[in-house]
């Protein structure tokens, strides 16, 4: 099976209930895109326009490689529409706020899966049926853990420890997977001659890069007032991902005390545990389940969930009270629920039919809707995942 071979392979469009004006200080946007994440794009526009970025907002950030449409405004009176290869920004109106998450209702998906034999064409198909009876885990997946360094983890977590000579090595010499070869070198030379800032300081490339070592050249030990040079937004996403963490493993072992059948899929940063099928009595209980991403005050469901999680705390090292950070204070952590388990909307499989990519293999097509923060590509694993 292979998947996003091309753009429109992964189409995702975001619903919202969006209250558009004739006029307002904000100008909304349907930023249609191919090739681009969300992020990087913005900071194009932004670019390219004269514009401080901190006047574009987002309600969810969309993978680079999909085709995808989102709602975005500028809190700019002029008319930035655009029309590029892989991008477009259409004016839709004026808002009196700028947009946010909290103005999501989910996405709707139309995701094509190619170079399908008939053993997964059949699987799949039985798998689809599975799904709509028992929905399926509601992990955060691959993509939200961009910012994991393979070998030294999740700068957060170093963080919360007050580890902050490690918190800012994680910053600033962590390798991610999309990261190009001249960045790997840079941080990996980092890395190596890490503490000594004068010599980090002449391979020093971006802004941050090279205000945080002038920094440190004159000051050795200030590890912290580099930490709140972090921009606020981004510091929130290196948390976020520490909370998806927490949270994926609170519910991976939430499935294992129930003792259901689970197959494990492999992710980066830890399995993801599927069941096939619940008891009528499981399927009530997840079905009702939200889990709190993690802070230092959070509402639990029941004594389970608390008592699974103080656990996952105390192995890593960890108090809620670390998660009150005093010296980091751009951003915070702050608890959300989250459904354990999702059932997609509107949920339609086409029969397969001739890749015309693939000769001699199949292609399907799927069709459905999930809530704000739901992973498509979790639902194929879902679909996909070993028998």
């Amino acid at each position: 099976m292979k998947l996003k071979v091309i753009p429109e392979d992964f189409m995702v469009r975001e619903l919202a209930r969006l209250p558009v004006r004739e006029k307002g200080p904000y100008r909304l946007y349907l930023l249609e895109k191919k090739g681009w994440n969300t992020i990087d794009l913005l900071m194009c526009l932004a670019r390219a326009h004269h514009l401080p970025y901190r006047l574009f907002a987002y309600g969810g950030l969309k993978d680079r490689h999909a085709h995808t449409f989102q709602y975005v405004t500028v809190k700019h009176a002029s008319d930035l529409t655009t029309e590029e290869t892989n991008f477009s920004l259409r004016s839709a109106g004026y808002m009196d706020r700028p947009m946010g998450p909290d103005l999501l209702e989910g996405n709707e998906f139309a995701i094509t899966l190619r170079a399908l034999n008939a053993a997964e064409v059949s699987r799949i198909s039985r798998r689809v049926d599975e799904v709509r009876g028992f929905g399926y885990p509601n992990y955060y997946d691959d993509q939200r853990f961009g910012s994991m360094d393979r070998q030294m983890g999740l700068m957060a977590e170093r963080l919360l420890k007050r580890h902050y000579n490690g918190s800012l090595q994680i910053y600033l010499t962590g390798i991610y997977p999309e990261e190009k070869r001249e960045a790997r070198e840079r941080k990996l030379f980092f890395r190596e001659h890490w503490g000594d800032w004068a010599t980090c300081l002449t391979r020093a490339k971006t802004t941050m890069e090279c205000r945080m070592f002038s920094l440190l050249a004159e000051k050795p030990k200030a590890y912290i007032d580099a930490l709140q040079m972090i921009p606020g937004e981004e510091l929130s996403l290196l948390f976020s991902a520490y909370q998806s963490f927490l949270f994926n493993e609170l519910l991976r072992r939430i499935l294992q005390e129930l003792g259901l059948d689970l197959t494990a899929v492999r992710g980066v940063a830890g399995p993801y545990l599927f069941y096939r099928r619940l008891e009528r009595k499981e399927l009530a209980y997840l079905q009702s389940l939200f889990l709190p991403l993690a802070a230092s005050r959070m509402e639990f469901p029941d004594a389970r969930t608390e008592r699974l999680f103080a656990a996952i705390l105390e192995e890593r090292g960890i108090k809620r009270s670390s998660f009150n950070l005093r010296r980091v204070r751009q951003a915070f952590f702050k608890s959300t629920p989250r459904e354990a388990v999702v059932f997609p909307g509107d949920f339609r499989l086409q029969p397969a039919e001739p890749d015309d990519l693939y000769p001699g293999r199949q292609k399907m097509r799927l069709f459905f809707k999930l809530p704000r923060g739901s992973y498509g590509t979790m639902l194929i694993k879902r679909l996909t995942m070993p028998l």
